[in-house]
């Protein structure tokens, strides 16, 4: 395997007249690597992953995806990468089979490669219904999984994946997952935005943006163990807890960090003396327990909370 990074960003900046979208972002992902892109709408994502395709150069800074750059011409990184965005991009009112012949013309694939490498993807996503059905009759889940076929169509060193799964059911997000690690296992390099942090949970690393800015970079466990360094803690109220009893209770003293989890609560302790001196009165309202602070927990402390 190469040492050589197959995704490298240095110094990146994207600027929109005053307005900056991407603020000096640097990272790298290795090749095979399953990369998760985390942030809140607006957070830079889906501006930087457009830099990364070849679509938009960067104001300042320097990019490299799979060995290529801008330095190397127009199209240099778009022959590397596939792509799939977050809104469906294929035609319901073609079969797959026309979906297919009209991104293979695109990109002036050789007719025997292109079809030895879509019957190849037709297998990869288990796909038994033909290439004659039509696009617009297939399931959420089916249509995102013919999708990743497209995008891997050219055989690409990197796949971008913006938010692949968003309205797919469960059973379809978890058939998706198992797509993608066979993709990565198969030495290729999966960038993935997400909402679902079930899902960026799967990845190897995890990049969180806010405003432009990369701010945290660690493996899933990584994250949570340098975002909450103090003991995180689960809260399930004894009552009705009323919305002044609740907004006391997000600024008390005991805690760092609180926030609602579903009908409960999670909660991080401000420190050992605080907690010690609170928590016999806090039992007083709540059933509590120790718990590991989830990847949720770590998106709203980093992410939302600092917003």
């Amino acid at each position: 395997m190469s040492a050589e990074p197959a995704v490298e960003a240095r110094g990146l900046s994207v600027r929109y007249g005053d307005f900056t979208a991407v603020d000096r972002v640097s990272f790298s992902v290795a090749r095979g690597e399953i990369f998760g892109f985390l942030g809140a709408n607006g957070a830079g994502k889906t501006t930087t992953i457009r830099v990364l395709c070849g679509l938009l150069p960067p104001t300042e800074g320097a990019v490299r995806v799979a060995g290529r750059s801008y330095a190397d011409g127009e199209r240099a990184i778009k022959e590397k990468v596939g792509y799939m965005s977050q809104k469906f991009t294929l035609y319901n009112d073609l079969t797959i089979g026309e979906n297919l012949d009209f991104i293979a013309s695109l990109r002036k694939l050789e007719p025997s490669y292109y079809a030895r490498r879509r019957d190849e993807l037709m297998e990869l996503i288990s796909f038994k219904k033909g290439l004659g059905e039509k696009v617009g009759a297939l399931s959420g889940g089916t249509k995102q999984q013919v999708s990743l076929a497209a995008a891997l169509l050219h055989d690409p060193e990197v796949v971008f994946l913006d938010e692949p799964t968003a309205g797919v059911t469960p059973a379809g997000r978890d058939r998706f997952w198992k797509l993608i690690r066979r993709v990565a296992g198969s030495g290729k390099t999966v960038f993935v935005t997400t909402h679902y942090m079930d899902e960026a949970e799967q990845c190897g690393r995890i990049a969180l943006m806010r405003s432009g800015k990369l701010v945290a970079m660690d493996s899933p466990a990584g994250l949570k163990k340098s975002v909450f360094p103090e003991p995180v803690f689960e809260f399930d109220p004894l009552g009705t807890l009323s919305f002044a009893a609740l907004a006391a209770f997000e600024s008390h003293q005991a805690f760092s960090f609180f926030e609602p989890y579903g009908p409960r609560f999670h909660a991080a302790a401000a420190g050992p003396e605080a907690w010690a001196r609170w928590r016999p009165e806090l039992e007083k309202t709540f059933r509590i327990r120790e718990i590991a602070p989830s990847l949720e927990d770590v998106f709203i402390r980093v992410v939302e909370s600092a917003a």
